[in-house]
C-alpha cells in the first residue's frame, strides 16, 4: 500500500468515526456533545468541503530521522 492510499484509508477511517459518532450522540440526544464533535470535525463533516479540506499525518520515527539527516549531514 502507497503511503498516498495509507493517509487516505486513515481519512476515511476518521470521517466514518466522526459521522458515526455524531449520528450516535444525535440519536442519545447528547445535542451538546454532538454540536461540539461537528465544531472539530465541521469541514469533514459538511459535504461540501469535505474533499477540499486538507489533511496532513505524519509518521513521528520518519520525521525524526528526516530532521537527524537534515541536520547532521
Amino acid at each position: 500500500m502507497s503511503i498516498d492510499e495509507l493517509i487516505s484509508s486513515r481519512r476515511d477511517d476518521i470521517y466514518e468515526w466522526a459521522t458515526g459518532r455524531f449520528k450516535q450522540l444525535m440519536a442519545e440526544d447528547r445535542i451538546d456533545d454532538a454540536l461540539a464533535l461537528a465544531d472539530e470535525f465541521f469541514e469533514w463533516l459538511d459535504p461540501e468541503q469535505l474533499h477540499s479540506e486538507e489533511t496532513l499525518f505524519y509518521n513521528e520515527e520518519q520525521l525524526q530521522q528526516y530532521f537527524i539527516e537534515l541536520t547532521e549531514g
